[in-house]
């Protein structure tokens, strides 16, 4: 039995990225990128009017107030085509080019027009009003590094480049995989001994969230030909996530096939709680990462290594944030596996309290929760006001 933090580097350590492919801009929210992403043009293209006003030669203002000869417009899409000459003024709107000879923007408010005179109230001060050209960002430019997501800023500000292509790590697919013969789907009918098959559908939600492409399996029933049958279905998948089926029990066959079938295990148990009996493994041509059947042990330690294993076939890093807050009650000293208690935060006064009911089987209590508790191995019992480290659910 290894801890958290070897099963961790052991995982990273075995995954790649899944590999590439171009998207266009309609396809590419939130997409990672594989490579940067340069400016095709410089933005602004030219030099336009940070205000609504008239763009002068700042030499032609003198001592205020001065009357120009108002000799056309420049709109935005709708340049002026000709160069301002001395004693003129031209209309300006915001986002609209600099007139050839302007070096100066008098805004709107210092200004009043009586027919094609207009009047300026403003002092020379050339550059005043005006975004000049690559303000922003100049053609070749490095915009975006690679690994980067694309938000939704980072989309407006590459189209706003002429960049309307993109390459980017693949979304990785990955086979999610029920066992057990106690398990029913959703809208079936549960005999007395039965539950819902409920995890399998929240861990699909996860991989989504987390740029991944679930692929759900089904429920694998405690026989080996049809744990065999599920996992020939899975094949294609980048990686699968199993729930259940790896204890030492009579009817737990799935170590089992998976070791016929030419796995190989990276780890086979780790030192937490929840999650001790979480695996992973090496079964050509993908990887397999066994959960705990227990609902909350899965969806912790789906969060803790699933979630970095996504981040690591999708091209990219998740590290995990640990913060401190006051106990609001106090904790028993931990055993020998660390620990993550589930725990409510008060984001006001940061201190954060134990849940009553902390059962692996009790997903309540997860709900109710909004942080876990971390407990290092052998940590000795913790007073209430003493500060401890947490992690958010999210």
């Amino acid at each position: 039995m290894i801890g958290l933090d070897e099963a961790h580097a052991r995982l990273l350590g075995r995954l790649q990225p899944v590999g590439e492919e171009e998207v266009d801009h309609e396809h590419a929210l939130m997409r990672r990128l594989s490579r940067s992403v340069a400016a095709a043009r410089t933005q602004p293209p030219v030099d336009v009017s940070a205000m609504d006003g008239y763009a002068v030669q700042s030499a032609s203002l003198g001592e205020a107030p001065v009357d120009l000869l108002l000799a056309g417009e420049s709109a935005a899409g709708h340049a002026y085509p000709e160069k301002i000459k001395p004693g003129e003024c031209i209309r300006v709107s915001t986002g609209a080019a600099i007139p050839a000879g302007a070096d100066q923007v008098v805004i709107q408010e210092n200004t009043a027009r009586k027919g094609q005179q207009v009047t300026m109230q403003d002092q020379a001060n050339p550059g005043r009003h005006i975004r000049r050209a690559g303000l922003d960002f100049a053609r070749g430019d490095t915009l975006l590094p690679a690994g980067a997501p694309l938000t939704a800023e980072a989309l407006a500000l590459a189209v706003s480049a002429g960049v309307s292509r993109f390459q980017v790590w693949k979304r990785p697919l990955v086979g999610i995989l029920s066992t057990g013969d106690e398990l029913v789907e959703p809208g079936q009918s549960p005999a007395p001994d039965q539950i819902y098959n409920s995890i399998s559908h929240a861990l699909a939600g996860m991989v989504q969230a987390w740029g991944g492409q679930p692929h759900y399996v089904g429920i694998a029933r405690d026989n080996p030909d049809d744990v065999a049958a599920k996992l020939d279905h899975a094949q294609t998948c980048d990686l699968l996530v199993t729930v259940g089926g790896a204890s030492v029990g009579d009817h737990d066959h799935l170590r089992r096939v998976f070791a016929e079938r030419g796995g190989q295990l990276v780890f086979e148990k780790i030192a937490v709680k929840p999650g001790k009996p979480t695996w992973f493994g090496m079964m050509e041509p993908g990887f397999v990462l066994g959960l705990p059947g227990n609902p909350v042990s899965a969806l912790v330690m789906a969060r803790l290594l699933l979630r970095p294993a996504l981040a690591k076939l999708s091209g990219a890093d998740h590290v995990r944030v640990y913060r401190t807050a006051a106990l609001a009650q106090a904790l028993a000293g931990n055993g020998d596996r660390e620990t993550f208690v589930r725990a409510r935060l008060d984001t006001g006064r940061m201190t954060i309290a134990p849940d009553t009911n902390q059962d692996s089987s009790a997903l309540s209590a997860l709900v109710r929760s909004n942080a876990l508790i971390r407990r290092k191995i052998g940590a000795p019992a913790a007073q209430a006001g003493e500060r401890v480290e947490f992690i958010d659910l999210d």
